[in-house]
């Protein structure tokens, strides 16, 4: 179903800066139309300008294994269990790149590997309310034996120790909430459901 409702139902009067650096937040001052007719009155949102990012789930149908990293996450400072948290691979755009070259990109620089075919799984905002940040996730088939034992780029400050891990115990780590980031935890549900059909002649289940 596709809303009746477009981009051209939306008057955006003012797009004031509050802070600009790598994460950009702005005061948009517009109006839409209603649902029952005419148009809102004048309102105001802020909004994080994060950009899009992809997200990869590897993963080992031969061996039924996944790659699972941990690094260090500010947001989860305050985390009962602590800031590090178990995810899975994912990076920024960077200027014209294709969905396509930032996870066969991001794949290398975090988990040292290479993918034997990218599946496109699902798109989605973050948090639409507050971001425009727009997530894209694949499942690259990997092949688990080849995958570094750390992984980043030091000039991003970047710290990851990698894990390969049998899907039944990264499973276990989604059920006990110790997997609990959305883009992880939605791409792993979805491997979950579709990894019957999309690996059927390679499974060794």
């Amino acid at each position: 179903m596709t809303s009746r409702l477009t981009r051209k139902d939306v008057e955006l009067d003012k797009k004031q800066p509050l802070y600009e650096g790598f994460l950009s937040v702005y005061k948009y001052k517009l109006k839409h139309r209603l649902f029952q007719g005419g148009w809102s009155q004048p309102i105001e949102r802020e909004l994080m300008e994060r950009g899009h990012a992809v997200v990869v789930i590897p993963y080992d149908p031969v061996r039924d294994e996944l790659v699972v990293l941990e690094q260090f996450r500010v947001g989860a400072l305050d985390d009962p269990n602590g800031p590090w948290l178990f995810e899975f691979v994912a990076g920024m755009f960077d200027a014209d790149e294709s969905a396509e070259e930032v996870a066969t990109r991001e794949l290398k620089e975090e988990a040292g590997l290479e993918a034997k075919q990218l599946i496109y799984a699902t798109s989605y905002y973050s948090s639409p309310g507050g971001t425009d940040e727009k997530l894209t996730i694949y499942i690259a088939e990997v092949d688990t034996s080849l995958a570094a034992d750390f992984g980043g780029l030091p000039e991003e400050d970047e710290d990851i120790k990698v894990h390969v891990l049998p899907s039944k115990d990264a499973i276990g780590m989604l059920e006990r909430e110790e997997i609990n980031n959305a883009a992880s935890v939605i791409g792993l549900q979805w491997l979950l459901l579709h990894r019957n059909s999309v690996f059927k002649n390679k499974l060794s289940l």
